[in-house]
């Protein structure tokens, strides 16, 4: 097969694009940025992104896809008060919205009606940050080579991010107009207010440090549920078993964070070797446990009560 040469590319993303192509001849164009969904490879020409996701991208889209779940649900909490019986019903209804905007998001992606995508494999950090790496051959004009290496993953997220924003918009305000009756009418948009201060905070992130989460959130996710597990069961007063089993909400809480322990475990290990890494699992109890066996030493109930009382 004869294979049209040209000068070598430089930079470490540009590459020559594909124009013609037959049992006998393949010509490619001039080096410069590759088409969306294609990436260079090691020869420096523009391959197609045909490759499935590891198992370890689809725990960061799922990552990215649970924290928008997560804050809605917090911002709900928070703002719902003791006498609202709404917050279930916001709770639902903020699941319901990023399930179907991730179904779409993957319906709308290539391969488009499927919930499939195929994807370019991540190689290293910089695969991220394209744009820091156009070359400048002679130090005045600069090639642009910019483009989503790893497609699809760096601009999934926005498309997610834009349909549960849409989603909310549409379906949010008129759930809680008609069941937030325990609220005054100045609190009753005050979740859906927020989420409108950090979609814009989300999608910056993704933007900016979308790279350094992809490597960076098993441990993310490990330390923070850590954090507001004990933060939860220090604020609930919870020093027995008794006290956690007393309510449901509790343990609905609880079960939430040992999830989010294991989804952690699970991205930190990537189950490489299966019988090696599920064993692993058997950590995930084992902070609340710690918790409840030492705060009879810390007894939270009297630094909560010391704290009110300015002591």
């Amino acid at each position: 097969m004869a294979v049209d040469i040209q000068p070598a590319c430089l930079g470490l993303y540009c590459g020559k694009t594909l124009l013609f192509k037959n049992d006998s001849t393949e010509i490619y164009g001039e080096c410069g940025v590759c088409p969306r969904g294609q990436r260079t490879n090691a020869q420096k020409y523009c391959q197609p992104c045909t490759e499935s996701p590891e198992l370890y991208d689809w725990l960061y889209l799922g990552f990215m896809a649970m924290l928008p779940l997560v804050l809605h649900w917090f911002f709900i909490e928070w703002y719902s008060g003791k006498k609202s019986s709404s917050a279930l019903f916001q709770h639902i209804t903020a699941l319901f919205e990023c399930s179907v905007a991730a179904v779409i998001t993957l319906l709308v992606s290539d391969p488009v009606g499927v919930l499939y995508i195929r994807s370019c494999r991540v190689l290293m950090l910089s695969d991220w940050y394209t744009m820091l790496y156009n070359p400048s051959p002679d130090y005045i004009t600069t090639v642009h080579c910019t483009h989503e290496a790893v497609y699809p993953l760096y601009t999934i997220v926005f498309i997610y991010y834009a349909f549960c924003l849409v989603l909310m918009m549409l379906l949010r305000p008129l759930l809680v107009k008609k069941i937030a009756c325990g609220l005054g009418k100045s609190d009753r948009f005050k979740s859906i207010y927020a989420a409108l201060y950090f979609f814009p905070i989300l999608t910056v992130l993704q933007a900016v440090g979308g790279g350094l989460l992809y490597y960076a959130f098993p441990y993310i996710i490990l330390v923070l549920s850590l954090v507001t597990l004990a933060v939860y069961m220090s604020a609930s007063e919870i020093e027995n078993c008794y006290d956690l089993l007393v309510r449901k909400k509790r343990l609905i809480v609880l079960l939430s964070h040992w999830l989010l322990h294991a989804y952690g475990i699970i991205s930190i290990s990537r189950v490489d070797k299966l019988e090696q890494d599920l064993p692993l699992l058997a950590l995930v109890p084992t902070p609340a446990l710690f918790y409840l066996f030492t705060a009879k030493f810390t007894e939270p109930s009297r630094i909560l009560s010391e704290g009110a009382n300015g002591h």
